[in-house]
C-alpha cells in the first residue's frame, strides 16, 4: 500500500486544516464547509499529477497548441455525509468525471460506544470497467466505512481506486493496509490515534455534524 502524506511538504493546505480544527471557527458552518470543499481541490490537483496523459492538439485564433491532456476516465465516489462538500472540492477539477455515491455510517454495539460497525444501506454508480475511481472520505478513523465501500465498489468491476482523506489516524491506515492493500491513500495530515469512542485525536470533532448540523 502507498500512502501519500501531504503534511510532508509545505502548502497552504496547512492553513486551511488549522482553521477547520479550531473550534471557534467551527462555529460557522459555511467557513467550514468552504475549507472542506477547498481541501478537495487542493488533493484533487496533487492526484492528477499521478494520472496518465497524452499528447493533443488544440486549435486557437492564431495556430495549433500542443497540449498534454489526461487520459484517465475518472469516477468520483464518496461516503455519505461527510463526504458531500469534499466530493464538491474534487468535483469542481474533475469536471468531467463520473460520481458514485455509499451509504455508509458507524454504529457502536455496545453502551459504552466503544465497539464500533459499519452500516451500509446503498450504493449509486455509473459503469466502472476501465476507470480510475477516487473515493472522497474527509476523516479515515477506524478505516470501517471506507474498507466496506471500496469493497462494494471493487464488486462493479474497479480496480484501480485511490482514496482521499484529509485526517486520518493509524489505525485506519493499518485497517487500509490490511483490506485494500492495493489502494493508495493521500491524506492531508496523519493524527496521532484514535479514543475510546473511535474518533480521532486531536483530529476536528464529528466532520458531519460540523458540517450539517448535530443529527
Amino acid at each position: 500500500m502507498k500512502i501519500i502524506n501531504l503534511s510532508e511538504t509545505n502548502s497552504i493546505i496547512s492553513q486551511y486544516l488549522a482553521e477547520i480544527r479550531d473550534v471557534d471557527y467551527q462555529k460557522n458552518r459555511l467557513l467550514f464547509r468552504n475549507n472542506i470543499q477547498r481541501i478537495g481541490e487542493f488533493e484533487a490537483y496533487e492526484v492528477s499529477k499521478t494520472l496518465h496523459y497524452e499528447e493533443r492538439e488544440v486549435a486557437t485564433p492564431l495556430g495549433i497548441a500542443k497540449v498534454n491532456l489526461p487520459t484517465d476516465k475518472i469516477v468520483l465516489a464518496t461516503i455519505f455525509r461527510a463526504g458531500l462538500p469534499f466530493h464538491n472540492g474534487f468535483l469542481n477539477v474533475f469536471d468531467h468525471a463520473g460520481n458514485a455515491f455509499v451509504s455508509a455510517y458507524r454504529e457502536y454495539k455496545d453502551a459504552e460506544r466503544h465497539e464500533v460497525g459499519i452500516h451500509v444501506e446503498y450504493l449509486a454508480t455509473p459503469n466502472l470497467d476501465g476507470k480510475t475511481l477516487i473515493i472522497v472520505d474527509p476523516m479515515l478513523a477506524t478505516g470501517g466505512s471506507a474498507s466496506e465501500a471500496i469493497t462494494m465498489l471493487k464488486k462493479r468491476g474497479c480496480k484501480k481506486i485511490k482514496l482521499m482523506s484529509i485526517i486520518a489516524a493509524p489505525e485506519g491506515v493499518t485497517r487500509m493496509a490490511e483490506d485494500h492493500p492495493d489502494v493508495e491513500i493521500y491524506v492531508s495530515t496523519l493524527d496521532r490515534e484514535l479514543n475510546e469512542n473511535c474518533y480521532i485525536l486531536p483530529g476536528l470533532g464529528d466532520a458531519g455534524d460540523r458540517i450539517f448540523g448535530t443529527k
